[in-house]
Parts: C-alpha cells; sequence; structure tokens
C-alpha cells in the first residue's frame, strides 16, 4: 500500500501531509497518558514487529502494493494514540532507509495506515468487544475483525487521494476495484496474525493489554461483588 513519489500530485500530497502532521500532534499528546514504564517496551516490540511485518508486500495493480499493515494490532496492545506514533515511526524509517514509500507520499501513507489503518480497526474492535461476552478470549476475536476491517479502509484512503489528485491514467473504479479486492484478501491474513498476536500476549501478559483493561476491571468488580 505505499505510494511512490508522484503517483499522487503535490497539492493533494501536501494537504494530506498537513492534516497528518496534526493527526500525528494529537497522538503524541494522548499517547502521554496511555503510555507507562510497563507499556512503553510492549510499545517498541510491537513497532518492530510491524516494521518486520510491512516488510513483505503484495503485488496490486496500478503500480502499488499491498501488505500487512499492523494498525488494529498495536492499538490493541498500547492503545490507538501510541499506534499511531508506532506506525508513523515505522514508515519513517521505511521511506527514509528502505524507499519503501516516497517522501513526498509520506503524509498520504501516514494518513491511510497510521490514521486510518489503527482509528477505523480500533473503533470496530471497541464496537465488537460490546456485543462480544466480556472475558479474556474476547478480546482476541474482536482484535481479529478490528485487524480485518482497518486493510480495505486504509486501501479506501488512497482510493480517495487517488481521485482527488492521481496522476496515473487508470480510472478510479479500477483502482478502487484493484485496491480493495485485493485488501479484502490481505486483511483476512492480518486478522489471523493479529488474533494470534494478541491472544500470545493476552495468555502471557494481559495486564499489559491496552484493550483488555475496562474488561479486566469490569470481571474484578463482578468478582469482588
Amino acid at each position: 500500500m505505499h505510494i511512490p513519489d508522484g503517483f499522487i500530485d503535490i497539492p493533494t500530497s501536501a494537504g494530506f501531509a498537513a492534516v497528518s502532521a496534526t493527526g500525528v500532534a494529537i497522538a503524541l499528546k494522548g499517547a502521554k497518558s496511555s503510555l507507562d514504564e510497563k507499556t512503553a517496551p510492549l510499545a517498541g516490540l510491537t513497532a518492530t514487529f510491524i516494521f518486520a511485518v510491512q516488510m513483505l508486500n503484495f503485488p496490486v495493480a496500478a503500480g502499488t502494493s499491498g501488505h500487512l499493515l499492523g494498525g488494529a494490532l498495536a492499538a490493541v496492545l498500547v492503545g490507538p494514540y501510541a499506534a499511531s506514533l508506532a506506525l508513523t515511526v515505522v514508515l519513517l524509517m521505511q521511506g527514509l532507509l528502505f524507499a519503501d514509500g516516497g517522501l513526498t507520499a509520506l503524509g498520504l501513507n501516514i494518513f491511510n495506515m497510521s490514521i486510518i489503518g489503527v482509528w477505523v480497526g480500533y473503533f470496530i474492535f471497541i464496537a465488537a468487544k460490546r456485543v462480544l461476552p466480556k472475558k479474556k478470549s474476547s478480546i482476541a476475536i474482536a482484535a481479529l475483525i478490528g485487524g480485518f476491517i482497518s486493510v480495505p479502509a486504509a486501501a479506501l484512503g488512497f482510493v480517495l487521494e487517488y481521485a482527488i489528485g492521481g496522476t496515473a491514467t487508470f480510472s478510479v473504479s479500477t483502482v478502487a476495484s484493484a485496491m480493495v479486492g485485493t485488501h479484502i484478501l490481505i486483511g483476512i491474513g492480518e486478522g489471523l496474525i493479529t488474533f494470534f498476536a494478541v491472544s500470545a500476549v493476552m495468555a502471557s501478559r494481559a495486564d499489559l493489554v491496552y484493550g483488555y483493561k475496562d474488561v479486566a476491571n469490569s470481571l474484578e468488580i463482578r468478582s469482588a461483588s
């Protein structure tokens, strides 16, 4: 899904860069209250894992590539604010060190993956968690659903950007069909990886999982009463 240089025109890229910068600033402020000495190392490990996973690219039509995002996974483990920052750092490192995504398109990629991917995945996770039974196993299932939906949602972000300022000759409908169709399949893999990763952390250190804290408090209140 990394957008290369020149695929979206400069005015559109600059506009989304401004939006992304605002989003990252908000995430930086929010992360201060969601991270502590226990969860900060988990955020670092999550970013490292996502960095490795995002290097596995799948070809997509219309000159772009698709890959696992990790936004929902990070949001469930360390919270959406810290997750947005983690994804942003990953994208910066990939763009600067590996030329994976254009530097002029960095704001576009951050918007799609660090903002849309993280926050859509997290909101879907919250919605699914409310419907599912209030128990530990539901956290991983809700994370799976959030991870699955976050990927085509991020792909739709790219379609929006292409519709506004795309420089290629492909029609918007062609790009939308290629991106969304492929990323639905990638979303299945993302959902499964998110499920197993969250399950593993829940099995060993459930107290560190951001998305489990309210469920844990609810279970403690029930047991106490």
